[in-house]
């Protein structure tokens, strides 16, 4: 089977507070989710119709159980997803202050499954043919996981969309040299990349858009992708550069917009559609998630996102 969308790396389950301004200290109960970066991508993606896979690894236990049920429920493969004997599934809790205030407790000890992907057990082949090969820089941080995702953009040679996404989180590294030296030898290999000021920051040692953009095309990044904050977001590719503005909406949960444009970008990017209905439409995907309290649960259809678009242009 050839897939739409092949996603790889983190995996988990995310428990969030179903009472929202306050610490974890006073939460009284919680909703259960799947999570993890680049699983909610599979699972934006199949919202959209795509055909998804996730390639990552749980504990053999009952959250790794769940979270093969959670994925087949939303129409993601399944098939990559294998158990580790000894870890348990990593867990992971938030905080919900908003407007902008999601602190994240991550329970990755001793080590995460997912960062024990072996290079040897990699489907290669569904790997090469796969139209989107989506990674983020979490699958760089350890061995043999590191390993893995090197021999993966190594077999896909840049075929298709090769997306890596930027993803920073300090506390999966030593250091931000640490992550720059790895990500450098990762970005020859992509065509897109997407992160935001910070993050880019630590992966080229640059945050001024225009340095950025012509940083990551020297490395052969054909789609560079800035997300701004509250400038909206800056995508340059070989027809130019485009900057659209967010999308406004009432946030509830930031946690997953991210995830949600990430889907939203392999739609637009399958699809053919031009550099800025891509970027208002990954912009509007991420704004209706961040008005919702999951993640994976709250990844929209088309249809949703198109109507907060002709929306939020009516308002302006």
């Amino acid at each position: 089977m050839t897939f739409d969308v092949i996603t790889m790396g983190r995996i988990g389950v995310d428990v969030y507070p179903l009472q929202t301004g306050v610490s974890l200290r006073e939460v009284r109960s919680f909703g259960k989710f799947l999570g993890g970066s680049p699983t909610n991508v599979a699972v934006a993606a199949a919202r959209y119709g795509r055909s998804a896979a996730v390639i990552t690894r749980t504990g053999d236990d009952p959250f790794g159980e769940y979270l093969h049920d959670a994925l087949r429920g939303f129409g993601v493969d399944d098939r990559y997803v294998t158990p580790v004997p000894g870890l348990p599934t990593p867990v992971t809790f938030c905080e919900i202050f908003p407007p902008d205030d999601f602190p994240l407790y991550f329970y990755r000890q001793p080590k995460a499954p997912d960062l024990v992907i072996e290079a040897d057990e990699l489907d290669l082949d569904a790997i090469r043919s796969a139209r989107v090969f989506w990674i983020t820089v979490t699958g760089l941080s350890q061995e043999p996981s590191r390993s893995a995702t090197v021999a993966a953009l190594e077999a896909r040679a840049r075929d298709g969309f090769t997306i890596l996404d930027l993803d920073y989180r300090p506390m999966f590294w030593d250091g931000q040299e640490a992550a720059r030296d790895q990500v450098a030898r990762a970005l020859p290999h992509v065509t897109v990349a997407a992160g935001n000021l910070d993050e880019w920051e630590t992966a080229v040692g640059e945050r001024e858009p225009a340095a950025v953009v012509e940083t990551a095309r020297a490395l052969g990044v054909e789609l560079t992708i800035i997300k701004q904050g509250p400038k909206g977001v800056l995508a340059a590719d070989v027809s130019g550069t485009v900057e659209v503005p967010p999308v406004p909406v009432e946030v509830v949960n930031g946690l997953g917009a991210g995830d949600a444009f990430g889907g939203a970008l392999c739609h637009g990017l399958l699809a053919g559609w031009d550099l800025e209905r891509t970027m208002r439409f990954c912009n509007a995907a991420g704004a209706l998630v961040a008005s919702r309290l999951a993640c994976a649960d709250a990844m929209p259809e088309e249809s949703e996102v198109n109507a907060l678009i002709e929306d939020s242009a009516r308002v302006r």
